[in-house]
Parts: structure tokens; C-alpha cells; sequence
């Protein structure tokens, strides 16, 4: 979905938002997701920031219903609707074990009714599928129950339309629950559209949102967050260039609780490094590094690439990339990091020298020739402008350079 300029809105290009509360998912007498709040809660959301579009548009609201077929309706409705739409799903995931079918559970839904008083799962992928490929975004929050949750695991994920990008949270049916309050999910993704003066693209609010929010163990993230990838600069501008054709599951790590610190002066909020750093001791490093990059780029849109909170990023994503074993973008990332300290900072920084420090360590780790040698010249200015440095390193990192470019050392 795009931003619309002004003055170019016609009736052909209206959108819709619908939002859809389904039966609320209770354990233990405890409420794991609230479907009704976080309806309230994304109802104070201008239907233009839901949309990323400025387009006239039309809101509509399902909560409480108990009829499939009235939600069939609505949903038939906005799907046949010519401009951007957004589809957000709140609730229970059921299963029918007689029909063989996945369900949203609605209001008054029960494991005997379920085939006649909840929503087929497939009904939203039918009826989403033939819309055009860019105009329709679907946001889940969903707790998957007894009944449903080993039905994800057998199918790899939660089926999703194929013209959709499709972003949201599966939580496991174990997990306590808590408050009747909005979840945390859908409150950081909401977070995030109120505080940004850039609306961020929905690839950078399901991960900003993920990584935030306290995620039981074993959620299911759509699309899992090894499938993403850093924001491209068209997606920066608010365009989406290709749609997410499926969602897989991955399953959260153990969330290590958020510090009241944001990352950035601009993003007040929980910080998403402990999360990030979880996922990477877990092993999971990939996920990890995606993280990392679209936190780098939001950072990148409010402060600039010659900031401080630019290079931070830099530095984390410099060491992330350490602990995957990916010395060559290690190295590169630190001699990175050092160059824009340096251009800030004096050469006896201890930001400046730690920088050095680390594309040296990971420069030395490198068994590839060839990416030492390309690595070891930018090394080598780099730690040149370092006086207080130790010249034992220089000269160390002098012969290594000397031996892999088959110069003999002269030291």
C-alpha cells in the first residue's frame, strides 16, 4: 500500500479498514487476548494511518458477532473495495475436528458449535485472493487453542491470502494471560504509527512490534521474522514492492524483559535490544540481524546516516553478525562504525578505539584470503589514525597484510 498525493483521490481508488473481533481466548479464568479492547484501541488510529493512504475510506467494526455468514457479508464487502485495504483479525483460532477446518472463533463459540457459529479460516483466504497484489494488508492477533495449535504445527503456519501482505502473532494456547487489556502486539504496533513522524512500512511494524512486545514463548510470527528482510528504500517511502506470498511459524524465544530505555531519543518505548540479544544467544541469528536492520533503518529515516544513533545500530549489528560467525561483515561493520566515530570523536575515544578493537579482533578470525586482503586495507587506515592505539597491533596487522598480499615483511 502508498500514500496517495493530494488532489489525485477519486471514487475508484476508496479504501476500507475492517476490523474484526472474534471470541475472546480465556486460561485459567485469565484473559490471554482481548479482542474488544484491542478493537477500542485501534479505533482512536485514523483510518488514513491504518491505510497509509489518503484516499476517502470506509471503517468497519465486527464486534461480538455470531454469525459466520454476517461476517462473511462484511468481509465480501471490503474485499470487493477498489483502493487499499486493511483486515485486522483479533481473537481465538479454533479447529473443527469434524470438518478439518481452522476457525475463528466468535462470540458463543464452543468446541461442539464451532462448524456452525465460527469462521472458516478459509472464507478469508477466499475471499481476499483474487484482490490485486499491493492494496491489502492483514494484521492478526490471535491465541490458537488446544484444538488448533498442533493443526499449525502439521500445516507449517496459518494458511494467509496470496495477493496479501500478511503480518501478525499466533501465541501458543499454553501461556497464562493476562489483564483485559489491549495486547501487546497490536499496542506497539498501534505505539509505533502514533509516535513516528515517518509512518513506518508494515514489514518495519511487525518487527519493530515483535521485537517489543513481551511475546510468550513458542508465538508464531507472520511472516517469521527470518523471512524479512531491511526495508528497501521504496518500502521507506511508504510502498510496499512485492507482497508477502505466505506466512511460516518461528517459534519466540524467551523474551528478557524490556528496560523503560528506548533505543533513540525519538522512539520513547521499550527497548528491542534485549529481545534482539535473545534471539541471537538462542541461535537464532538470522531473525536477530533482521531485527537489528529494520531498527537501523527506521533509525536511519528520523536521525540520518551520519548519526550517532545510526552508528550504534551499526555497532549492534556489527556484533551480531560476530556472534553468527560472520566475521567478514563483522569487520567490515566495525571498520564502519569507526570511521563515523572518528569523524566525530577524538582519536582516543574509547567508542572510537572499542570500534578498532572489534574490526580487528574479527579482521583476525577472516580464513578467507581474499576477503582479508579486501578487508585488511580499510583496516589498516582506519587503525593508522588511531595514535594512542598499541603499535604492536599495527605492526601486527602490517605483517599479516604484507604475508596474505605475498609482500615479504620488511618488520
Amino acid at each position: 500500500m502508498h500514500i496517495d498525493e493530494p488532489g489525485q483521490h477519486s471514487s475508484q481508488q476508496r479504501g476500507h479498514v475492517l476490523l474484526i473481533a472474534g471470541d475472546a481466548a480465556v486460561r485459567r479464568r485469565a484473559v490471554q487476548v482481548a479482542p474488544s479492547a484491542n478493537l477500542a484501541a485501534l479505533g482512536l488510529v485514523p483510518a488514513s494511518v491504518l491505510l497509509n493512504s489518503h484516499a476517502p475510506s470506509d471503517t468497519t467494526y465486527l464486534d461480538g458477532a455470531r454469525d459466520p455468514n454476517t461476517v462473511l457479508m462484511r468481509l465480501r464487502a471490503a474485499a470487493a473495495t477498489p483502493g487499499p485495504l486493511l483486515v485486522y483479525l483479533s481473537g481465538r483460532l479454533t479447529f473443527d475436528r469434524r470438518g478439518r477446518d481452522l476457525h475463528l472463533a466468535l462470540a458463543g463459540s464452543t468446541a461442539s458449535t464451532v462448524r456452525y457459529t465460527a469462521l472458516p479460516w478459509e472464507w478469508l483466504v477466499t475471499e481476499l485472493r483474487p484482490r490485486p497484489a499491493g492494496l491489502t494488508t492483514v494484521v492478526l492477533d490471535l491465541v490458537a487453542d488446544k484444538a488448533a495449535w498442533p493443526v499449525l504445527a502439521e500445516l507449517g503456519g496459518l494458511p494467509v491470502p496470496a495477493a496479501a501482505e500478511t503480518y501478525g502473532v499466533v501465541v501458543p494456547p499454553a501461556f497464562t494471560g493476562g489483564e483485559n487489556n489491549v495486547s501487546s502486539y497490536t499496542r506497539h504496533w498501534i505505539d509505533q504509527l502514533r509516535r513516528n513522524p515517518t509512518r513506518p512500512s508494515g514489514v518495519q511494524l511487525h518487527a519493530f512490534a515483535v521485537g517489543a512486545a513481551a511475546l510468550p514463548p513458542g508465538t508464531m510470527t507472520l511472516p517469521a521474522t527470518r523471512a524479512l528482510s531491511a526495508p528497501s528504500e521504496h518500502q521507506q517511502r511508504g510502498r510496499v514492492e512485492e507482497p508477502v506470498r505466505s506466512a511460516h511459524p518461528v517459534p519466540a524465544a524467551a523474551v528478557v524483559p524490556a528496560r523503560a530505555q528506548a533505543p533513540v531519543p525519538a522512539v520513547p518505548g521499550q527497548d528491542p535490544r534485549p529481545h534482539i540479544h535473545a534471539l541471537a544467544t538462542s541461535g537464532r541469528h538470522h531473525e536477530a540481524a533482521t531485527l537489528a536492520q529494520a531498527w537501523e533503518q527506521h533509525v536511519l529515516q528520523i536521525h540520518g546516516y551520519t548519526s550517532p544513533e545510526a552508528t550504534e545500530w551499526a555497532e549492534i549489528r556489527a556484533d551480531l553478525a560476530r556472534m553468527a560467525g560472520n566475521y567478514r561483515s563483522a569487520t567490515q561493520l566495525w571498520i564502519g562504525a569507526g570511521r563515523s566515530r572518528l569523524a566525530r570523536q577524538s582519536p582516543d575515544a574509547p567508542e572510537v578505539l572499542a570500534a578498532a578493537a572489534g574490526a580487528l579482533y574479527c579482521w583476525t578470525q577472516l580464513k578467507d584470503e581474499a576477503a582479508a586482503r579486501e578487508a585488511g586495507l580499510e583496516l589498516l587506515r582506519l587503525l593508522d589514525a588511531l595514535p594512542s592505539l598499541e603499535p604492536r597491533l599495527l605492526r601486527l596487522t602490517r605483517q599479516r597484510l604484507e604475508v596474505l598480499n605475498g609482500t615479504p615483511s620488511q618488520c
